[in-house]
């Protein structure tokens, strides 16, 4: 290289650090209250303008947001969502939203001017379509109302076994109901899923109640945080999302760079997380209670969770779909969901080409069965690799794919079972089995008939067989074998300070 060109070379270089410099330099906090703050403010401290410039909704302060800006929001109770679409970062100076603590409530309380009382503690009300951005029957699959504080599914679940909504004299005080006008709304057509319906709720008191002294709220929000378009370098902390009707995080379009830290979804329709389209998103501590979905993550997604905490949900804790790379690790689920975790691959469009297979790694990670059976579910065309994985009382049905288990421990109660289907490749060594039976292909195994497994499977050489003693609810084996207890009780800890339970 020339002397002229490397003395070019060298201002270019300087020159860019020196923008990236002042850029840093003009980075700017907003702060948003709902109380204080007016939205025809700058949304800059008073420190920085000398006058109050809080704003008021999170919408402006997003709005106001760019390359290494941070928008906090005052420790409050929001009943708005956060937006973010097409909002673009920097590398070193991404777009912050810091929640401090905060809740985006997705729930409003219910207008007792809109409902009529039909008979002794029936209610009906039609103008629930007003406050909804659509009402289809995917959004009537997730809908809830909230009695006094408490969730009511109906045993209902979009991703799960659900419940056909009852008649409205069928009801008991603390439920509700959905009558669809089959008079307006169209025939119902799988095709046209999306399609606006009519109808009437109902909910059902104690006769007698005042209807303000119930406290029902309606889901009228959709998700508590959304993230879409072409969006990159994007940070959101520190918030919580609940009672919305879909997802508490709302994932879509194209996305990079994108990080999640200390975020917690909690009673929300769907799924605590989901991630679809071609998003790519990390996480750094997430807490789901009491979803239809602790996450579910579909299409050509790519995730990476650290730190995640899982609990109540209902029809699946985890749940990845489709294809590409998904991982968790340091991480704890007590699992109650109709099913722990599923993986399902998708069929190639083409029979002539391989699809792109649905990849799940789980690494330090205990899944615990709190009540009921479950399972594990591994389809063609996907591959789950676990190790230092802890799974209690649950059971192991791989029907495709690959299944690498390394270093991992499988017992409880119920009994755990494994079956393991002719087309399933099993990679598996140093794991220690306290399960009912273990069955490959049509061929069941037991502990007096583990060194014929090994033959014909051709693993689990250093794998053991045999009783695993359950101390404070996790397993006592030696060596480095199944999730570190100590993560798992700081996580527990950790949760229950956060969120007061």
């Amino acid at each position: 290289m020339s002397r002229c060109s490397w003395l070019s070379c060298f201002f270019q270089t300087g020159l860019l650090l020196l923008v990236g410099v002042a850029r840093a330099a003009m980075a700017r906090d907003l702060f948003v209250d709902p109380v204080a703050g007016d939205d025809r403010s700058s949304g800059l401290d008073r420190e920085v303008t000398g006058k109050d410039g809080l704003v008021k909704t999170i919408a402006r302060g997003v709005r106001l947001a760019g390359a290494g800006d941070v928008v906090h929001l005052a420790k409050a109770v929001y009943r708005e969502s956060i937006v973010l679409h097409d909002k673009v970062g920097e590398p070193g100076l991404p777009i912050i939203v810091d929640g401090h603590g905060s809740t985006l409530e997705g729930s409003d309380p219910l207008r007792i001017d809109e409902w009529r009382e039909v008979s002794l503690g029936l209610w009906r009300c039609a103008a629930l379509f007003d406050k909804v951005l659509r009402l289809d029957m995917a959004v009537i699959d997730r809908w809830f109302f909230v009695f006094d504080g408490r969730m009511q599914l109906m045993n209902r679940s979009s991703k799960g076994p659900s419940q056909p909504l009852k008649q409205p004299d069928q009801l008991v005080p603390g439920e509700w109901t959905f009558v669809k006008d089959e008079v307006r709304s169209p025939v119902f057509d799988k095709t046209k899923y999306g399609e606006q319906i009519y109808g009437d709720f109902f909910v059902r008191l104690a006769p007698g109640m005042p209807f303000a002294d119930a406290r029902i709220s309606a889901p009228i929000r959709s998700s508590g945080v959304t993230l879409g378009g072409d969006s990159s370098h994007v940070v959101v902390k520190n918030v919580t999302s609940t009672h919305v009707y879909n997802d508490g995080f709302n994932i879509h379009g194209k996305t990079r760079e994108c990080l999640f830290e200390n975020i917690a979804a909690i009673e929300c329709g769907d799924d605590g997380f989901s991630a679809h389209d071609d998003c790519q998103c990390r996480f750094d501590g997430f807490t789901s209670i009491g979803n239809s979905t602790g996450l579910c993550d579909t299409g050509d997604s790519v995730t990476d969770y650290s730190r995640v905490f899982i609990k109540d949900c209902v029809g699946h804790d985890l749940y990845f779909l489709d294809t590409n790379r998904h991982s968790i690790r340091d991480s704890v689920v007590l699992s109650s969901a109709w099913r722990a975790l599923a993986i399902i691959g998708r069929e190639a469009v083409d029979p002539t080409t391989v699809p792109r297979a649905c990849s799940v790694e789980l690494d330090n990670v205990l899944i615990r069965r709190e009540q009921g059976s479950s399972e594990l579910r591994v389809t063609k065309n996907s591959s789950l690799t676990a190790r230092r994985v802890t799974l209690l009382g649950l059971h192991l049905q791989p029907t495709g794919g690959t299944v690498s288990l390394h270093h991992s421990v499988l017992a409880g109660t119920p009994a755990s079972q494994i079956t393991i289907w002719n087309d399933v490749t099993w990679q598996a060594d140093h794991n220690y089995y306290d399960i009912e039976f273990l069955r490959l292909g049509r061929t069941f195994y037991s502990a007096k008939t583990f060194a014929e497994f090994r033959l014909a499977s051709g693993q689990d050489e250093a794998s053991r067989y045999e009783p695993v003693p359950i101390h404070a609810g996790l397993p006592t084996v030696p060596g480095c074998v199944g999730a570190e207890p100590g993560m798992v009780a700081e996580l527990i800890h950790t949760q229950r300070k956060d969120l007061g339970r």
